[in-house]
């Protein structure tokens, strides 16, 4: 007789990713697959890896396969001081943190600040992993409106002078899902307001790196520093099987994510982040991201040209300068659901964007397009699969 255990009330809000179960069903043969968010294997620096190795052994020996500090092994946390120092964000080494890829700092953040009922402002639409990392807590979710250039200052102020609003968090660079990059003017604004505000802002920023065309713009943390929990990741850069993620955040955020971070797994892998702090250490990001951007830039342009050829009158895109999305928009009436079954039965994938409103039955005509794994023929024809079953539903 089995037992019949009772969960916590939590697991009501814990639900599993909408789109690594698409990917179960995509990624099978003959599917061609513009739905993952996941770097190019070819974007990996393998040619580097035995000497990465090497080094780590040589330079740390057994230290390297030994329990380490919660906080983060000291030769990286150093190394992305430099990085970071880099893009404006002036911090010394023990005001950084190491997580179990970024996703391990957004959990934490919701255990150290969310309480039940308390409210979190998202951009509409959202990145769903943030959705996932913050349910359990039990927050209730206020959206801020975007447009082509990301989150409007005027709506997120509108929200916050109309409720008690416990953080916001936004991806200003690049976004995931609709790839939109907030303008320097919004990003002062946002600061301004912020700042007047005293609310916390979650700046998530894994794609910064991976810019196209056009200028690095400041990250919002540099200019409100003591109202920005800063945080980003190396899978973008160096391989997102190592799961090296971190967090630049105000001393008493920072103080309790450390305590947070105890009771899950003491600390990330000593090996994985010697191997980053040798990459980093070593000049090998700053070789390895102008090939990842001259491995994405010419995928982004076959996918906006494939968009321009196949996608009927009345849907628009994003134009992104960089990162590993597109978003499309179609009719406000019409809905990608359908058009998803098609194109899935006819060899091509994409997210259905209604997974990335924080609000039920919103984005129900848009979709989420990667382009990162896939070659330009593959690209082309996927397009081309599903512009024809957005045809066919039109005639339906």
């Amino acid at each position: 007789m089995s037992a019949d255990f009772e969960l916590a009330s939590r697991t009501a809000r814990m639900n599993v990713s909408a789109i690594r179960e698409i990917l179960k069903v995509v990624n099978r043969p003959g599917v061609i697959s513009l739905a993952g968010g996941i770097p190019s294997p070819d974007s990996f620096p393998m040619q580097a890896m035995d000497a990465l190795a090497s080094s780590v052994f040589d330079k740390y020996g057994s230290a390297a396969l030994q329990y380490d500090l919660t906080e983060g092994f000291p030769p990286l946390r150093q190394a992305l001081s430099g990085v970071l120092s880099k893009i404006g964000i002036t911090v010394a080494a023990d005001e950084v943190l190491i997580a179990s890829g970024s996703q391990g700092v957004l959990d934490g953040i919701g255990k150290i600040l969310i309480d039940p009922g308390d409210l979190v402002a998202v951009e509409a639409p959202t990145y769903l992993g943030a959705i996932q990392a913050l349910s359990p807590y039990e927050p209730s979710y206020v959206e801020v409106a975007t447009d082509e250039d990301g989150a409007i200052p005027e709506s997120l102020e509108e929200v916050l002078a109309g409720s008690e609003v416990k953080l916001i968090y936004l991806v200003p660079t690049f976004q995931n899902p609709t790839g939109r990059t907030l303008t320097l003017e919004r990003r002062h604004r946002i600061a301004e307001i912020i700042t007047d505000h005293g609310v916390l802002l979650v700046e998530d920023d894994p794609y910064r790196s991976l810019r196209f065309r056009g200028c690095p713009l400041p990250p919002i943390k540099s200019l409100a520093p003591d109202h920005v929990v800063y945080v980003s990741t190396l899978s973008k850069v160096f391989a997102p099987g190592l799961r090296i993620g971190f967090t630049v955040a105000p001393q008493a955020i920072r103080d309790w994510l450390v305590i947070a971070k105890q009771g899950v797994d003491l600390h990330t892998s000593t090996l994985n982040q010697a191997l980053a702090a040798e990459y980093i250490a070593g000049g090998y990001l700053e070789e390895q991201i102008p090939k990842i951007v001259d491995l994405y830039r010419p995928k982004q342009q076959r996918l906006l040209r494939a968009l321009a050829e196949d996608m009927p009158p009345g849907f628009s895109w994003s134009q992104p300068e960089g990162g590993m999305f597109v978003w499309v928009q179609g009719p406000q009436a019409f809905d990608m659901d359908p058009v998803y079954a098609r194109s899935v039965d006819n060899g091509a994938a994409f997210v259905p964007g209604k997974y990335f409103f924080a609000s039920p039955d919103r984005g129900r005509s848009t979709m989420r397009l990667n382009f990162t794994t896939a070659t330009d023929d593959q690209i082309s024809q996927a397009v081309g699969v599903i512009g024809h079953a957005i045809e066919s539903e039109l005639d339906s």
